[in-house]
């Protein structure tokens, strides 16, 4: 065990390039079975699968598939495809993901935004294109968002779409709902003579241009989005009154979609089975049965030409709807994913059946594979049905799923609370995707969001520190200490009292909180510094951005706090003040001469966690321009540094060490060598008042520090406090 007079010295040594080499050398052959292991995550746990399991994920998987079957013909038509593509789509998705995917609950399948950007891609590629078809572009477009996204997850930088901020996303995604039930108005009112796929704001006109044309698929549209509505409210207020039922309700509304459809297609079948080369409404007609659509895919890289803008936003949509919708649900039930595994495992995936999935009670996802089996059976059984779903009540469906892709009131008034600036970020990308496209919206606003990044990088608050004295004051016996100074005098005890008030509130002995001196729940109780000290405290890593206006704010407060070493000939330095400063000599006179020195500057690092070259180059450059103002060399002491990488940064950079001399109002002082540790930081030497601060004082300061390891170079601490002692000994030696 160490005592106070056996400290330990810390001394950390950089690691050679050989020896890193070593180390990772050494951990290679874990990573390398690391890493093919997360490939297929359902080894590691299928050896632990049991009945229980498998019941909770055949019933919910049946019940996902369900939803998936409408959701995937609605989708498809949203992006001009036949509706077969949407549950081909839905069918693959959800049975492969259990081999590639770590989420129990994510329900892979069409989604709205994506169906909505292919569908866009698809009218740009045919208007130029008339030749190609839409599953061409839809096919290729597939295939390269795919391979994408495989190249993202094998190299592992799935975390670079985090700098996609949720306003962002919330501000494509209003803006996406908005433009999909503007396209679907029409379907829903039967309105004919409306361009579905023309800006929001020209659908609009033309939509009440011609609404004296609505038919009566308007009564299969309103009712079943009247119906879908009113199973959702109804049975949320239900299961809250009625909590025996609540299991039944909550099947019974996840099911609505899938209900309305088939009522709506009876309804259909009944008034047009008679003549259905002319319906009365309009339906989705002929659907291929089983997999007869299906073939090798043919690319046509004419189409990636064309539609090579919409690509990214594909990308970047799948990815950041799947991490955060994957995420969202893995904290709610309390199991960890993998998010570049997840990008690997992305097909295509909605919100609605991802709830659905994790409220059925699905244990893995295996669950997948069942819903798979749901739209397999629909493929060959039930596509006779198909021929006679109505438009309208897709519509309806799809406008349903869509507005709760919408920011609602809450989201718009805490985003305005916290920051006004992302608030407008929000509005311009719903604007401009209702007024040009998806992709034009997430890029400006991905762009503008990049841009304030950048900004606020380059423009970090630095805090100057001031202090706070804390009450510290130890219980002392008065009688003990009259007997230890053999007098029990009043004058003895009032002199001794004044002694204690000066050490421990007013000397070094004092205890203090240190602060942001601008901040007004302080204003009153900032006490001064030493004289010549200042401490600094960027809030964050200090890298290229940001270097110079880190610096340049130093250099700003060493010159507003501090005078320059000339100052002494007051006469010369009110006629040489700055040609733009309009101040009178005696102004000038007295704020220079009311100024102290500068002695050392304290930087408090806790928040700095990287450098980079820049800085240190900047961070040297500032030392010798602080050191010519001073006309001499200036401490810099370092405090709570978070890492070893900034530490050994630090010293490479010449950082560490005290200065080879210190001056004190232009005298020498001292002279200090590092080579020997406990020379370096040098003895507690404090300016003592009384003979009891010499023999018993230092007790109580050696009792709040000693225990704790000393660096080996002595401009490192463990805090702010350490390092004003350590300054005070010297200047004050």
């Amino acid at each position: 065990m160490n005592t106070s007079k056996e400290r330990i010295v810390i001394d950390y040594a950089p690691l050679t390039l050989r020896q890193k080499l070593q180390i990772a050398l050494h951990r290679l052959p874990k990573s390398i079975v690391n890493y093919l292991t997360d490939l297929l995550p359902i080894i590691q746990w299928i050896h632990h699968y049991n009945t229980s399991w498998l019941i909770q994920d055949m019933i919910a998987g049946i019940t996902v598939g369900m939803l998936i079957v409408p959701q995937g013909i609605a989708y498809a038509k949203i992006a001009n495809l036949d509706p077969q593509y949407g549950l081909y789509t839905s069918f693959v998705g959800v049975s492969l993901y259990c081999f590639f995917g770590t989420s129990k609950d994510i329900s892979i399948g069409p989604i709205t935004i994506v169906s909505l950007l292919v569908g866009q891609a698809i009218t740009q590629v045919k208007n130029t294109h008339p030749e190609i078809t839409g599953p061409e572009v839809a096919v290729t477009l597939s295939l390269f968002a795919g391979v994408v996204t495989l190249l993202v997850s094998l190299t592992r930088l799935g975390a670079l779409v985090e700098f996609i901020s949720e306003p962002t996303i919330a501000g494509y995604m209003t803006g996406s709902a908005i433009t999909i039930s503007f396209g679907q108005w029409p379907k829903l009112f039967g309105v004919q003579k409306v361009d579905t796929h023309d800006a929001d704001y020209k659908i609009f006109y033309e939509f009440f241009k011609n609404l004296n044309t609505t038919r009566i698929d308007a009564a299969f549209g309103l009712v079943t989005l009247f119906i879908l509505y009113g199973v959702r409210w109804g049975s949320a207020r239900l299961s809250k009154r009625f909590s025996r039922c609540s299991k039944f309700l909550f099947f019974f509304n996840i099911m609505r979609s899938g209900l309305v459809v088939i009522v709506g297609t009876l309804i259909s079948f009944l008034i047009n089975r008679k003549d259905k080369d002319h319906p009365i409404i309009d339906i989705i007609e002929e659907v291929p049965a089983g997999f007869e659509a299906m073939a090798i895919p043919s690319l046509n890289f004419t189409v990636l030409k064309e539609a090579s803008t919409v690509l990214p936003s594909i990308v970047v949509i799948l990815i950041l709807e799947h991490i955060s919708v994957a995420k969202a649900f893995s904290r709610t039930n309390n199991y960890t994913i993998n998010s570049n595994q997840e990008i690997l495992a992305i097909g295509l995936r909605a919100f609605s059946r991802t709830a659905v999935m994790a409220r059925s009670g699905a244990k893995t996802p295996i669950a997948g594979v069942f819903s798979g089996a749901v739209v397999v059976l629909a493929l060959y059984v039930l596509t006779p049905a198909f021929y006679y779903i109505p438009e309208a009540v897709l519509a309806a469906v799809v406008i349903h799923a869509v507005l709760d892709l919408m920011a609602g009131p809450k989201f718009l008034k805490a985003l305005w609370k916290t920051s006004i600036i992302e608030f407008m970020i929000f509005v311009i990308t719903v604007i401009i995707a209702c007024f040009l496209d998806i992709e034009t919206a997430i890029y400006v606003s991905v762009g503008l969001y990049i841009l304030l990044l950048f900004i606020r990088l380059s423009r970090p608050p630095v805090v100057s520190v001031g202090r706070i004295r804390s009450n510290t004051t130890p219980d002392i016996d008065i009688r003990q200490i009259q007997i230890y100074l053999g007098s029990e005098s009043p004058s003895a005890t009032e002199s001794f009292n004044e002694y204690l008030d000066d050490i421990y509130n007013q000397g070094e002995g004092a205890h203090y909180i240190y602060v942001d001196e601008e901040d007004p729940n302080f204003s009153n109780l900032i006490t001064a510094l030493p004289e010549g000290i200042l401490i600094i405290r960027p809030t964050q890593s200090i890298l290229y951005p940001s270097a110079n206006y880190i610096s340049e704010y130093i250099l700003n407060l060493v010159k507003a706090r501090t005078r320059p070493a000339n100052s002494n000939n007051t006469e010369s330095n009110a006629d040489v003040k700055p040609w733009n400063e309009v101040v009178s000599r005696h102004d000038v006179m007295q704020r220079v001469t009311a100024k102290p020195y500068l002695k050392a500057i304290v930087f408090d690092f806790c928040s700095v966690y990287r450098l980079d070259v820049t800085a240190i180059h900047v961070f040297l450059s500032l030392k010798s321009t602080i050191e010519k103002y001073a006309r001499k060399e200036i401490e810099w002491h370092f405090c709570r540094i978070p890492n070893q990488d900034v530490r050994q940064l630090l010293i490479k950079s010449g950082f560490g060490q005290l200065p080879s001399s210190t001056e004190k109002e232009g005298e020498m002082v001292m002279n200090s060598s590092s080579s020997d540790a406990e020379a370096a930081i040098g003895k507690s030497t404090v300016p003592t008042k009384s003979s009891y601060y010499l023999s018993k004082g230092s007790v109580y300061k050696e009792s709040t520090c000693s225990s704790m390891p000393i660096d080996k170079y002595p401009t490192f601490h463990w805090d702010i406090e350490s390092a004003i002692q350590s300054i005070n000994e010297r200047i004050n030696d």
